[in-house]
């Protein structure tokens, strides 16, 4: 076979692939999960301070987000009405999308609503956020691209459960979501300070929030259309066209995962205290990131084991990009980077960063390793389901061999 005939098969096969399906099914519900579980958990733990930190009650208060927004032009719909009420509804809306988010209910609309709630939280108040948060911020965007339901989800129990119908239901529940989210989209856009632009102030150059929002909306619309009522090629075209931008956004996720080790390693060097091996004793001794003083001052204690932990540290994010290239290098350097971070939420007390973090790590993980969890969890669930319905019939039956018959029992 000629140079140009390997090419061009190379390039048949690899338009097949990006094309034919949406890769990494597993991953990308993984990456759902962890980082609707992740802000879920700090939504829920800030509810005590939530007018605080987002709400009327801050130290940055409304007016002076409304003048910090018309600078960034940022996105939050908190800005749309300076009512406690609005705040409220807000807050619990981003709790309720992000839980069901987590179990995979209607994940596409679930998605979008998932981003709003984040980034309307944290363009609130840009100056009470860390590294899990800017994350956080990033993915929220990304995983509106993403089939991000096909296994693990409730979506997928549904799917499954019509797969065997020649013709799809009407789906009543998607059509009444769309119908409300529609409804609220037009309110916001004509009765409040929404400044959903069509052409500005939106996450690119030329594109406004008013047409991502919008055309989301619409995307919804033509997805349940084509379904329903052209199930030939209108429908492959669409398939074709959501598992490209899946896995775009996939390649887009990847790609920042590898940004974030290779900036934090490469400045990390650059750093006089991580060059003499330091660099960690120094964080231990910091009331703010000690919620465990005492382990803080056994771990300080030993200067190998600090040095050893610093430049351990700096060597695998620097490393980690460049062991994508052999897999068993990348699974073992891909569970070094997660108990690094499991090490950080314990010793530094930062949970919801490290969770975050190991949230996108998890795109890399082994189809084999989570086909395996799957099968343990799966057998697990249907162990527990039998003793569930087994235990009341045996009940049952010893209640009958104990009565004998005609007997009245209570």
């Amino acid at each position: 076979m000629t140079p140009s005939a390997r090419l061009q098969t190379a390039v048949a096969r690899g338009y097949t692939r990006v094309t034919a399906s949406a890769l990494g099914p597993r991953q990308s519900a993984v990456v759902r999960i962890g980082f609707s579980l992740t802000w879920l958990l700090f939504l829920v733990r800030e509810w005590p301070h939530r007018r605080e930190l987002y709400g009327p009650d801050g130290p940055w208060n409304w007016d002076m987000a409304a003048r910090l927004i018309d600078g960034n032009r940022a996105f939050t719909a908190l800005m749309w009405s300076d009512s406690t009420v609005w705040f409220e509804i807000v807050y619990a809306l981003a709790i309720v999308s992000s839980a069901l988010l987590l179990v995979g209910w209607r994940t596409r609309t679930m998605s979008v609503l998932f981003m709003i709630g984040v980034l309307s939280l944290q363009n609130r108040s840009i100056f009470v956020g860390d590294g899990g948060d800017n994350l956080i911020h990033l993915m929220s965007m990304y995983l509106v691209l993403t089939r991000c339901g096909q296994v693990w989800s409730l979506d997928a129990r549904r799917a499954a459960r019509w797969a065997d119908r020649a013709w799809p239901p009407r789906d009543t529940t998607g059509i009444a979501l769309w119908a409300v989210t529609g409804a609220a989209l037009l309110w916001a856009q004509l009765f409040t300070d929404a400044r959903l632009f069509l052409t500005a102030d939106g996450p690119l150059p030329g594109l406004g929030w008013g047409t991502v929002l919008w055309g989301l909306w619409l995307v919804q619309a033509g997805w349940w259309f084509v379904r329903r009522y052209a199930p030939g090629e209108p429908r492959t075209v669409s398939d074709v066209l959501a598992n490209v931008a899946h896995n775009g956004a996939l390649l887009v996720i990847m790609a920042e995962v590898c940004l974030l080790y290779a900036s934090a390693g490469w400045y990390k060097i650059q750093g006089s205290r991580w060059q003499d091996g330091t660099a960690l004793y120094y964080p231990l001794h910091l009331d703010y990131f000690s919620p465990w003083p005492w382990l803080a001052d056994t771990m300080a204690s030993s200067g190998t084991l600090v040095m050893v932990l610093t430049y351990g540290t700096v060597i695998v994010q620097v490393a980690f990009p460049f062991t994508l290239l052999n897999r068993r290098a990348k699974n073992v350097m891909l569970v070094l980077l997660m108990m690094e971070h499991l090490g950080i939420a314990v010793m530094l007390g930062l949970p919801f960063f490290s969770l975050a973090v190991i949230a996108a790590d998890s795109v890399f993980l082994p189809t084999n390793v989570l086909r395996w969890a799957e099968a343990r969890l799966g057998r697990a669930r249907d162990r527990l389901a039998a003793r569930a319905v087994w235990l009341p019939g045996q009940r049952a039956r010893e209640s009958d061999q104990e009565s004998p018959a005609g007997t009245l029992v209570r």
